[in-house]
């Protein structure tokens, strides 16, 4: 605020609320330990770019969300949302800032596993990830935990980015569509229809996923032809293939659509909901697993197509063969969308289980650690000042009430003139109060 500025005292109170609203809803929880003791979990990651720039010959680290509030609040961070099974680098020697919850120095953690977002790139097309030029929602791969941009997805075409400075957007409800609130039209497959995205490299590498890949309740993006427009397979469970276009659709309002992940966010994966009916929960025991046969659905042979190319192409490539060019290419990236309940319709027969019993995540929804709930979170500075003050001893209680009492009797008297002459107070008038009564404290330890 400059000299010029003022503010009315109901303005900065309302203000103040506002501000202590939005700190307990951004920071629920408390920060006071480190989760280096508990081990190699699945927690939230960020990424302290400060940090990495400071030792540019090492690779960046990531710490946890304790760490990224106590130790590395002045820093540049970047939020990488949840990684399994991920130590706290903050306590260690490959980070040259010191850890002030986890004390001990330790020796960098060699079971994490630093990919692309350590980076700070992100997704298929590696682009760098800026909230404020972002427009599409961001989902994350269920296995490899990487971040897709819904028309790397081919679930839409590629909007322009927002401007560095935006302008200021109406308020409204986006619950009412799957646009996004930068009027993005809704995508091919919406957030309601589908639960998990594997992304087309993990489909490629995990037996489990490749096999049902393009069966229904495993829905693929695909298209026959460049010119030809993008189709849903295994959307229904007559294994019928829908038929869109993106840009069609795009024209179509979205009806009782769910509520809409905000423009530039990343939507993370949500866990399975509600319950299948029984006839998809059978289970095959173990005695019966070595004579049962092999239940996964018949495969689309376009899709099996699609993923040998893919292949092929990633064989001669490299990797990132599969990226938004090689989707054009190829007709599609490999990208499967499970849907609610796919975690119930495993086939289990001898030569399924062993693919997914080797990630256990597409058999049991993983815990993710969340730090222990801050009571103090939500009070008003007026109510954690008085908490603290009971915790004292009566004596210092007691001084501290009457040193507050003094400054609020001293501060009165400084703005008495003011009000006498009905002028403004302004930040320069209530710095030069404090000025004085710090000079004052500092002249009287001497």
């Amino acid at each position: 605020m400059g000299e010029s500025d003022s503010a009315t005292l109901t303005a900065v109170l309302e203000s103040q609320a506002s501000l202590l609203q939005e700190a307990a809803l951004a920071l629920p929880h408390q920060f006071s330990q480190c989760t280096y003791p508990l081990g190699y979990i699945r927690q939230a990651v960020y990424l302290c770019l400060t940090c990495a720039r400071e030792s540019p010959a090492s690779s960046p680290r990531g710490i946890c969300s304790a760490c990224s509030i106590a130790c590395h609040t002045d820093h540049e961070q970047l939020e990488l949302f949840p990684k399994r099974h991920f130590r706290c680098d903050c306590p260690t020697r490959a980070l040259s800032h010191a850890c002030t919850l986890h004390t001990a120095l330790e020796e960098p953690n060699g079971e994490n596993t630093y990919g692309r977002n350590f980076e700070g790139v992100f997704c298929r097309c590696g682009r760098p990830y800026d909230a404020q030029k972002e427009r599409e929602t961001m989902i994350q791969c269920l296995a490899c935990e990487d971040w897709f941009h819904e028309s790397c997805l081919n679930l839409r075409e590629r909007p322009p980015s927002r401007e560095p400075t935006p302008a200021t957007e109406p308020v409204g409800d986006d619950g009412a569509s799957d646009a996004s609130s930068s009027g993005l039209p809704p995508p091919l497959i919406c957030a309601d229809d589908y639960d998990a995205l594997i992304c087309g490299g993990c489909v490629r590498k995990i037996h489990a996923l490749r096999r049902v890949a393009g069966t229904p309740g495993a829905l693929m993006v695909v298209r026959g032809s460049v010119d030809r427009p993008w189709q849903i397979i295994g959307k229904d469970e007559l294994s019928e293939t829908s038929t869109v276009d993106i840009e069609t659709k795009a024209e179509k309002p979205a009806k009782d659509a769910p509520e809409a992940t905000a423009a530039g966010e990343k939507r993370e994966r949500s866990p399975t909901e509600g319950e299948e009916p029984q006839a998809k929960k059978a289970r095959v025991s173990p005695e019966a697993e070595s004579e049962s046969p092999c239940l996964a659905p018949r495969q689309d042979p376009r899709v099996a197509r699609l993923l040998s190319e893919l292949d092929h192409n990633a064989d001669v490539s490299g990797e990132e063969a599969g990226g938004a060019e090689g989707a054009e290419r190829y007709l599609g990236a490999g990208d499967v969308f499970l849907t609610e309940g796919w975690r119930d319709r495993w086939c289990r027969c001898k030569r399924c289980l062993p693919s997914l019993q080797a990630h256990s995540f597409l058999l049991e929804e993983e815990e993710t650690y969340e730090p222990p709930e801050d009571p103090d979170s939500g009070l008003s500075l007026e109510e954690l000042g008085m908490r603290a003050l009971q915790r004292l001893p009566r004596e210092k209680a007691i001084d501290g009430i009457m040193a507050f009492n003094a400054m609020r009797d001293d501060l009165m008297k400084h703005l008495r003139p003011f009000a006498e002459r009905g002028q403004e107070v302004t930040e320069t008038d209530i710095r030069a109060f404090f000025d004085s009564r710090i000079r004052e404290l500092q002249s009287k330890r001497r």
